[in-house]
């Protein structure tokens, strides 16, 4: 089996594993139980939490756990839309075109809504330009939502620019940045970049899935989804999930930044130079994306049959975002007008666990399929 779908989910690692079963056999308890248990439970959460904080760069008091980095989102952008009420004729809101489902989509709900949004339109690669987010961001501007890595083509945005904008356009804009493709794998912290909100997930960086985290800035006012308890600061009320938070914060600490970085760097380059003997290819991610993703279309061949093809010889990619499960990308169709690019569109995402062996084999086993389905 050769996995090269790191950017849907990674396997978790031994470290994160173990983290998550001593919990679930051994500190079990709720951590808002008062009993000693709860207390012990309580302190080791916040241990976790003072892990995760520090590898972003904020305090403990500034992050909030979540189910994933769809629910942080969701949190962040309606969250940060309803607090912004109180400025009543203030309803434009600067989203980017290519951002995860779980922006786009909760964006797209807003407009519906009667907010007015400005979508950043992307170049053939996926970057946008900050001529874009000055033209769009104005004194009636509520929210900026921005990611920082692109989870289909890789496409590294200008994040750490926006704050600066709006701060010169005297915008009140709460400035949100969906890192989840970002977090571990660059280094960055979150007052550097300059975001008053910060989505991050586990299960890119070999930890369990269903556990995330919303930064939020102090002062920054946002408002809660959900009511009915007073954990995460009422932010997100609900008993923690503390095995899968013993989980995230093992992950954290097990992951190398640099050389992980380094390894995934070499493989990347490694399937870009061998993918390029292969015609008819056409790649999709620029030569300044980021490492961890390489997209590209074999222009003629629909991604759905070439994915299940390699599929059958145990090798897995995708054709876009898992979350999308097999519906057209609005990520390639904002990059691209030509529709047999879209629709052959690849995405490989490393991660340091690959080799060259088996971009070798990808590769032998694309060209049959190339020369297979031509002659069908």
């Amino acid at each position: 089996m050769i996995y090269l779908d790191a950017s849907a989910t990674t396997p978790v690692c031994p470290k994160a594993a173990q983290a998550v079963q001593e919990v679930l056999l051994h500190q079990f308890a709720n951590p808002s139980s008062r009993h000693f248990l709860g207390v012990e439970a309580a302190e080791q959460l916040e241990k976790h939490r003072a892990v995760i904080a520090a590898k972003l760069g904020c305090k403990t008091e500034e992050l909030f756990f979540t189910s994933g980095g769809t629910e942080a989102n969701n949190l962040a952008i309606f969250g940060a839309v309803e607090a912004a009420k109180k400025y009543r004729s203030k309803k434009r809101i600067v989203v980017g075109a290519i951002e995860h489902a779980s922006v786009y989509e909760s964006a797209k709900q807003l407009e519906a809504r009667g907010y007015e949004v400005v979508w950043l339109a992307p170049d053939r690669h996926g970057n946008i330009a900050p001529a874009q987010l000055a033209e769009a961001i104005d004194e009636n501007t509520i929210l900026v939502s921005m990611m920082y890595v692109n989870n289909e083509l890789g496409s590294v945005l200008p994040a750490e620019l926006v704050k600066g904008i709006i701060q010169a356009k005297r915008s009140p804009a709460l400035f949100h940045c969906d890192c989840v493709q970002a977090f571990c794998k660059k280094e960055f912290r979150a007052a550097a970049l300059g975001a008053d909100l910060i989505s991050i997930s586990a299960h890119k960086i070999f930890g369990p899935k269903g556990i995330g985290a919303l930064y939020v800035k102090k002062g920054c006012r946002v408002l809660p989804r959900q009511f009915g308890g007073e954990q995460e600061a009422k932010m997100r009320p609900g008993t923690q999930a503390t095995a899968l938070i013993a989980g995230f914060a093992a992950a954290v600490e097990d992951y190398r930044t640099k050389e992980y970085g380094e390894a995934v760097r070499h493989i990347n380059a490694y399937a870009r130079q061998a993918l390029k003997r292969l015609e008819p290819v056409v790649f999709n991610s620029g030569e300044n994306a980021s490492e961890y993703i390489l997209n590209f279309s074999v222009k003629g061949f629909r991604s759905e049959i070439i994915l299940n093809y390699l599929s059958a010889q145990k090798i897995c990619v995708s054709a876009g975002s898992a979350c999308a499960k097999g519906k057209p990308s609005h990520v390639m169709r904002s990059v691209s007008s030509d529709k047999a690019i879209a629709d052959s569109a690849i995405r490989l995402s490393f991660s340091h666990l690959n080799t060259e062996e088996e971009i070798d084999c990808l590769l032998r086993h694309l060209e049959t399929a190339v020369q297979t389905l031509a002659h069908e």
